[in-house]
């Protein structure tokens, strides 16, 4: 039909030679396009059908490659199929109805997938144009399934074909369909598993902010200790004065003044040479501990941050607040917060 038109308006425009030369010229050049078209749809349906057997969907010998790197049965079946199809198609009219059904039906497929898919960043007008073209791709499929039977036909042997031998390919190799709650499949999402991978690494470190001798200095020991990390034993002395730059200057402190942080850096000090532990005292005076808390752990690349529990009273916890709770709003995410007791 196009080399007939292409002949037609040749032949008024310029002369009868002229058009046939370019009917034969159009003839060849969309003979081309569609050996193009057929090529890529092989090319297509090969890919299909060896993934689908990566995926363990279809038989494994479909994963069998010939002396070029091509599967074998996959190619086969894409180019054996067509030229069955065209035997045994009655008419260009039936090849027709089985052509428009075929790509009626894939691009609403692909519109719907579009439409409704919220992991793709589309625009809401973007998903809306997605959603009225496939909803009228949908009635012109239905038209066409209504009024081309034998494509009908066509289509539902090609999928109950495709889907048994799924089906007989899931249940030779034991996969099976599951179905759980939303809280359980969360539990084994491929994120979550990568985020429980351990993360024993030597040259960690760890921060204790103490305020006594307490057991969450034993627990900073033995978590250093087992992760071979080193140890900063951190003490701040909180001091309920505020001071300017023209005001009192409080000069640089040294924990070797303060006899309950100097009782602290050495007791655990001694411990840690016991275990091998490189044990570094810190000491800051603030008026806002969990500040400096905060701000020490990200200046020197704090890996884990060990704070004990709370144990002011009520009344300090309702007008200053728990430190606890105001360093784990402030903390990067790259720290880790662990509090204990």
């Amino acid at each position: 039909m196009l080399r007939f038109v292409g002949e037609q308006f040749a032949t008024a425009t310029f002369s009868p030679a002229i058009g046939q030369i370019f009917g034969w010229a159009v003839g060849i050049v969309f003979c081309l396009l569609l050996l193009s078209a057929a090529n890529t749809a092989i090319v297509a349906m090969i890919g299909l059908l060896y993934m689908m057997s990566r995926d363990r969907e279809m038989p494994r010998q479909f994963r069998q490659l010939n002396r070029h790197g091509v599967p074998m049965w996959p190619l086969v079946i894409a180019v054996g199929l067509p030229i069955v199809v065209l035997l045994f198609a009655a008419n260009f009219s039936s090849l027709a109805g089985l052509y428009a059904i075929g790509v009626v039906g894939a691009i609403t497929v692909n519109l719907g997938s579009c439409t409704f898919n919220r992991t793709v960043d589309f625009t809401w007008y973007d998903r809306v144009l997605f959603g009225i073209s496939f909803v009228i791709l949908a009635f012109v499929e239905l038209t066409l399934a209504h009024t081309k039977v034998d494509a009908l036909q066509f289509v539902l042997a090609i999928l109950i074909g495709g889907l048994a031998l799924r089906a007989y390919t899931l249940k030779r190799q034991g996969l099976t369909t599951l179905t759980v709650t939303r809280e359980v499949a969360r539990m084994v999402t491929p994120d979550l598993m990568t985020s429980m991978r351990p993360h024993l690494e030597e040259g960690q470190k760890i921060m204790v902010a103490a305020r006594g001798i307490t057991p969450v200095l034993s627990f900073a020991l033995d978590e250093a200790q087992l992760r071979k990390a080193t140890l900063f034993v951190l003490y701040v002395k909180e001091v309920a004065v505020y001071y300017t730059a023209a005001g009192t200057r409080l000069g640089r402190a040294k924990w070797q003044d303060d006899p309950e942080a100097n009782a602290i850096m050495c007791s655990v000090r001694k411990l840690g040479a016991e275990c091998g532990i490189n044990v570094v005292p810190v000491y800051a005076v603030s008026q806002d501990a969990a500040a400096t808390i905060v701000d020490l752990a990200a200046t020197m690349g704090i890996d884990f941050l060990v704070i004990g529990a709370s144990q002011r009273p009520a009344m300090v916890k309702l007008l200053r607040g728990s430190v606890a709770t105001n360093v784990a709003q402030h903390l990067p995410d790259s720290i880790h917060l662990v509090i204990y007791g």
